[in-house]
């Protein structure tokens, strides 16, 4: 019966949302964003643009869209990004049109971008965003991870060590915060926050008045 009732109000209509989250390097974003897809059913990947070179165990058009600098600033100026930033001495950028098309359809799509990035998605989409920050549960440990990756330079590792205490100061522009010191535990904190916004009345209001008249409709036929 549970499962009936659950497969019914999946198909309210309702808007589609702009998953975000962000983290410093080697907080587990990538992680949770990738259990998150595996596991949900009407999400999908915003692919970044990225002038950074590609670590061995990515692939292009999977992971990122791996383009030039020059290709980079070709779509930038042609307005055909969401939003970019710069962040460790590389170019990253949202294509605009997957995310529109999606939105249009009402299906999800998750965001795994810096702290730039989703100030600007939350400035130009706010009402369609969802922000959730990842924090380490200590610096030490946020190093340890970023070794243990072993697909970055020691150079590499400690620029974006530097940069992670500017960018854990902004997770006060969030709409939420977890700190992954569990990963289970966090991608069931994240599970469970894109479950509750998917739910909200403002997010499904035509879709409800919908279901409404035909609830009414179906018990004046009984009368």
């Amino acid at each position: 019966m549970a499962g009936a009732s659950q497969g019914m109000d999946n198909r309210i209509e309702r808007t589609g949302i702009m998953l975000v989250l962000s983290s410093p390097s080697g907080a587990g974003k990538s992680t949770i964003a990738r259990n998150l897809l595996e596991r949900l059913d009407n999400l999908e990947l915003s692919i970044s643009m990225t002038t950074r070179p590609r670590r061995v165990s990515e692939i292009d058009d999977v992971h990122y869209h791996f383009v030039s600098a020059r290709e980079f600033e070709r779509r930038r100026e042609s307005d055909a990004l969401l939003e970019w930033a710069e962040v460790h001495g590389n170019f990253y950028g949202t294509p605009r049109d997957p995310v529109e098309k999606a939105m249009a359809e009402g299906r999800d799509m998750l965001f795994d971008i810096d702290w730039q990035g989703g100030k600007q998605l939350m400035e130009k989409a706010r009402a369609h965003v969802v922000s959730i920050f990842i924090l380490p549960p200590t610096m030490d440990e946020l190093m340890a991870r970023l070794h243990r990756r072993a697909e970055d330079a020691q150079e590499v590792i400690e620029r974006r060590l530097a940069n992670a205490t500017e960018e854990i100061r902004h997770w006060r522009e969030y709409d939420y915060v977890i700190v992954n010191d569990d990963l289970d535990r966090a991608f069931h904190r994240a599970e469970a926050i894109l479950t509750a916004e998917r739910l909200r009345v403002d997010r499904r209001v035509a879709g409800l008045g919908d279901f409404e008249e035909k609830l009414i409709a179906a018990k004046s036929g009984k009368a």
